[in-house]
């Protein structure tokens, strides 16, 4: 028989990475991870592994014709909100060309593809959001984001599933980019004094949960918009004072700031969070509370 073979972007991130593991466990499945570079999960062996430019269209369709998957899932995109700012046209050809590329490999493979996407799409007014509600985007990242959503949906190509979802944390290996719960906890383990926001308000999302959900959308073959992220909407203080709690920290080194004294390029949506009963339904998406996160978190840092 053969197996189902599914094509991952961005494979050194850490929801590709995520990913990356839970799909090794299927034996029904076959795997090829792709990212720019070179591989960089280096306790796997025997990875189908491909260096893939996304933005270059002629790599993506040798990759897709050579492997021919069964399911597509990009993680890939330029994620730092300000860089877009500064970097437009990097980020459009990101997060936008590089998924038209995407969509057009697909096509010919019939492949499913699953898109990921953000809470940034809205614009922080009326959070927390279902999937059906308007999205309104305050940075240029989040204009590439919801363009890369109506490109897919515009295509007439129905075999497609977009997953926004919103601050995923966890731990990987040799990451670009860190995450706000890990520079949280080291920093407070450090007593480094820390400004954090107290006027933002997020589900924050454990990588795991977040790779479960996409993973449940290609078993179930899912198309169309989900919200999958934590279910917990808090505060960026009150995550960090979370994670405080957690680990018995003191709190004294944290400043409560607002927004506007961060002067930050990009603007973000003041509160977002996701309500999550059609993810629930239709997917058995299942996310762990946020001290069941940082549980699992911690296990993994014990083992590096």
């Amino acid at each position: 028989m053969n197996k189902k073979r599914i094509l991952i972007t961005g494979s050194n991130g850490l929801l590709g990475q995520k990913l990356v593991h839970q799909l090794l466990h299927h034996a029904s499945l076959e795997l090829i991870a792709t990212s720019k570079g070179e591989n960089r999960i280096n306790s796997l062996h025997n990875l189908n592994f491909e260096s893939l430019d996304i933005t270059i269209k002629e790599e993506v369709e040798a990759i897709v014709a050579k492997w021919k998957p069964d399911v597509i899932i990009n993680t890939a995109a330029m994620t730092n909100v300000d860089a877009c700012e500064d970097e437009q046209e990097a980020c459009w050809n990101i997060n936008v060309n590089a998924v038209d590329h995407l969509l057009q490999a697909s096509k010919k493979q019939q492949a499913h593809l699953i898109h990921l996407s953000t809470d940034f799409v809205f614009d922080g007014e009326d959070g927390p959001y279902v999937e059906t509600d308007t999205p309104n985007p305050l940075s240029y990242y989040a204009k590439s984001k919801l363009a890369s959503e109506k490109l897919l949906l515009e295509s007439g190509y129905d075999n497609i599933a977009i997953a926004r979802t919103i601050i995923v944390y966890g731990v990987g290996q040799n990451l670009s980019r860190g995450n706000v719960v890990l520079w949280a906890r080291g920093a407070m383990q450090k007593q480094d004094p820390i400004n954090v926001v107290d006027d933002q308000f997020r589900s924050p999302t454990l990588a795991e949960d977040l790779a479960r959900g996409c993973l449940l959308i290609a078993e179930k073959k899912a198309r169309g918009i989900y919200h999958l992220s934590g279910k917990d909407i808090m505060s960026i203080l009150e995550l960090v004072y979370r994670v405080a709690d957690y680990y018995g920290y003191d709190k004294s080194c944290v400043t409560p700031i607002k927004t506007e004294t961060l002067n930050q390029k990009a603007a973000r949506p003041i509160k977002t969070g996701f309500i999550l009963d059609k993810a629930i339904h239709d997917l058995g998406y299942a996310p762990r509370s946020f001290e069941e996160g940082l549980a699992i978190l911690e296990e993994q840092l014990g083992a590096l």
